[in-house]
C-alpha cells in the first residue's frame, strides 16, 4: 500500500518537495546575501528613507514566513480533495478494498505517507526560519508573538500541517465528494488558525504588575493590557520566556485535534464499510 500511495500521489509529493526546496533556498538567501545587501543599503542611503524602506529586510522575511504558516490550508485541501475525497467519489477506494486491502490498512497508508512528508519538510523549513529570524534581529520589525513568527519558530508549524491532514481526511470521509471536502477542509482549518490566533494569549497564565508609578514592560514582552486604575499603574503581559510554554500548549492542542480527527476517520470508515 505504501508503494501504491507513493506511485498514485507522486506528483503531489514532487510538488511538495519543490515547494520545500524553493522556500529553503529563499530563506537561505535572505539569511545570507539578502541580509548583507540590506545592511549595505542602510549604510549607503542615509536621507533616502523611502528608498531604503523598499528593501526592508523584515518585509522580505515576512512573505515566506506568512506563506509557510499557511501551508496547513493547502494540506487540508489536498487531503480532502485529492488524497481521500477523489478516490471515494470515483470508486477507486472501493476497488482497492476488493483486491485484498482492508479499508483500515488503506486509510493508514493514505495518512502515513503524507504525514511523513509534511513532518520532514515542515521541520526543515522551521529550522531554516528559526536560524534566519534569530540571526538578523537588528534588521527586522516583527516580534516573537507576531502570528507567523510564533507558528514558524517551533513544532506548531508541523502540528498545524498534521492537524490539517487529519481534518481534511475526516471531512472527505463524511462528505465523500471531492470539491465539498476540499472547500470544507479549507474552511475548517482557516477557522482553527483564526481561533488559535485570537485566543493564543490565554493558553498560559499572564504576568500582571502593579505600581504607584508608571513603568515599562520588560524588553521583548508581549503587552496585552495596561493603564491607570484605582490610583495604580497596572500592566498585563507575557514575557519572552513564555514563548515555549505558549507554543507547546498550542502544539498540544493541534496534535490532540489531529488525533481525534484521525480516530474519527477510522470510526467513520469502519461504520460505512461494516
Amino acid at each position: 500500500m505504501t508503494t501504491a500511495v507513493l506511485r498514485l500521489h507522486r506528483t503531489a509529493l514532487l510538488v511538495w518537495a519543490a515547494f520545500v526546496a524553493a522556500l529553503l533556498l529563499w530563506q537561505v538567501w535572505l539569511n545570507t546575501a539578502g541580509a548583507d545587501e540590506t545592511r549595505r543599503l542602510a549604510a549607503s542611503c542615509r536621507g533616502m528613507l523611502d528608498y531604503c524602506d523598499a528593501f526592508s529586510y523584515g518585509e522580505q522575511v515576512a512573505w515566506p514566513g506568512i506563506l509557510l504558516s499557511h501551508t496547513c490550508l493547502a494540506v487540508a485541501a489536498y487531503a480532502g480533495g485529492a488524497l481521500i475525497g477523489r478516490e471515494l467519489e470515483s470508486g477507486t477506494a472501493h476497488l482497492a478494498w476488493t483486491q485484498g486491502v482492508t479499508p483500515a490498512r488503506w486509510l493508514a497508508a493514505k495518512l502515513a505517507v503524507p504525514a511523513v512528508a509534511v513532518t520532514l519538510g515542515g521541520t526543515a523549513l522551521m529550522l531554516a526560519f528559526r536560524a534566519g529570524w534569530s540571526a538578523n534581529r537588528d534588521l527586522m520589525w516583527d516580534d516573537w508573538w507576531t502570528s507567523y513568527v510564533f507558528v514558524d519558530r517551533g513544532p506548531a508549524l508541523v502540528a498545524y500541517a498534521l492537524c490539517a491532514l487529519a481534518v481534511g481526511t475526516l471531512l472527505a470521509l463524511l462528505l465523500r465528494r471531492t470539491l465539498a471536502a476540499l472547500g470544507a477542509g479549507l474552511a475548517v482549518m482557516l477557522l482553527v488558525t483564526v481561533t488559535l490566533d485570537r485566543f493564543r494569549s490565554g493558553l498560559w497564565p499572564t504576568v500582571t504588575r502593579r505600581s504607584a508609578r508608571a513603568f515599562d514592560p520588560p524588553e521583548g514582552a508581549w503587552q496585552l493590557d495596561g493603564g491607570h486604575r484605582g490610583g495604580r499603574y497596572v500592566l498585563t503581559y507575557h514575557p519572552e520566556s513564555h514563548f515555549w510554554a505558549l507554543h507547546l500548549v498550542e502544539t498540544g492542542v493541534l496534535l490532540c485535534l489531529a488525533a481525534l480527527c484521525t480516530a474519527g476517520s477510522f470510526a467513520v470508515l469502519r461504520r460505512r464499510v461494516g
